[in-house]
């Protein structure tokens, strides 16, 4: 029995949408690199603004003020429980610090050229928006069920 698994048509196909990949991947590369860029120079910066000293003056703002920080500073999530971990031991209260970590992870405005090139900008725009509005309902309900649970 002769059975053939590909077909010369097939493998013209494969190689076709490899090349429009490859095309599309080498567009992406300079935003990508870009972004990874001005990622690590927020990171680098961001310990040395006094971030501790932005919060306290009223718990509200403080989990908006949360949620920017982790969207503009996007990172690994190890990252960002480790700087979660030094605020809550400097009195910054648990709702902030929850919107921080899950906005950080969630959120990444400085992705949105990236993600924008590759998704479309409606889409890109949406997702974070709605990403970042679940951070502060995250936020908050994390800190109404620890309530409820203690």
């Amino acid at each position: 029995m002769n059975v053939r698994l590909r077909s010369p048509d097939t493998l013209g196909a494969n190689r076709a949408a490899l090349v429009r990949a490859t095309r599309a991947f080498a567009q992406m590369l300079p935003v990508v690199i870009g972004m990874l860029l001005l990622t690590s120079l927020l990171l680098a910066w961001l310990p040395h603004t006094g971030l501790i000293d932005w919060f306290g003056r009223q718990p509200e703002l403080d989990v908006l003020l949360g949620a920017v920080v982790g969207s503009v500073a996007m990172g690994h999530p190890l990252a960002g429980y480790v700087l979660g971990g030094e605020l809550l031991a400097a009195g910054v209260n648990l709702a902030a610090v929850t919107a921080m970590i899950v906005s950080w992870v969630t959120v990444g405005a400085a992705q949105v050229p990236a993600e924008a090139l590759a998704l479309g900008w409606r889409f890109a725009l949406v997702r974070n928006a709605l990403s970042f509005v679940s951070a502060i309902a995250v936020a908050y309900l994390t800190v109404g069920l620890l309530r409820l649970m203690a």
